[in-house]
C-alpha cells in the first residue's frame, strides 16, 4: 500500500466544470462533516494555508470555510481516491461544519423498514 505520496493538484481528475468533490471528515472521530467542491486553485490555497477553501458553485467564487462564521477547518491530511476524482480531507473542525449550526451536515436520517423489524434508521 502506498501512502504519503505527493501529487500535483493538476494531475487530479476534475469534472467538466473543473471541480472535484471533497469529503470533509473529522480527523479524530472519523465523522463525515460535509461535502463540498474544490477546483485546482482552491485546492492549492487549501494546501498552502492548511485551511479548507472551496469553490462555491452557486456564487461562482472561492469561500474559505469559517471566514464569516469563525468555524474554520484546519487540515490534518488530504487523500485522493484510486480514480483521482474525489478528495478525502481530514480536519480539526472548530465549531459547526454545517451552515445550519449542526456539527455535521449529515444530521438527518432516513427511516426505512428492515425485514422482520418495524423501523430502522441509517
Amino acid at each position: 500500500m502506498k501512502t504519503g505520496r505527493k501529487i500535483d493538484p493538476r494531475a487530479l481528475k476534475y469534472d467538466k466544470q473543473g471541480l472535484i468533490p471533497a469529503i470533509i471528515q473529522d480527523y479524530k472521530s472519523g465523522e463525515v462533516l460535509m461535502l463540498a467542491y474544490m477546483n485546482c486553485a482552491s485546492l492549492k490555497i487549501s494546501l498552502r494555508s492548511k485551511r479548507t477553501c472551496f469553490w462555491s458553485r452557486s456564487r461562482k467564487k472561492f469561500w474559505v470555510k469559517g471566514e464569516t462564521s469563525g468555524h474554520f477547518q484546519h487540515i490534518k491530511s488530504v487523500a485522493y481516491d484510486c480514480d483521482k476524482d474525489t478528495l478525502l480531507i481530514k480536519v480539526r473542525q472548530v465549531g459547526a461544519a454545517c451552515h445550519t449550526g449542526n456539527h455535521s451536515c449529515f444530521y438527518r436520517k432516513i427511516a426505512f423498514k428492515v425485514k422482520g423489524k418495524k423501523k430502522a434508521h441509517v
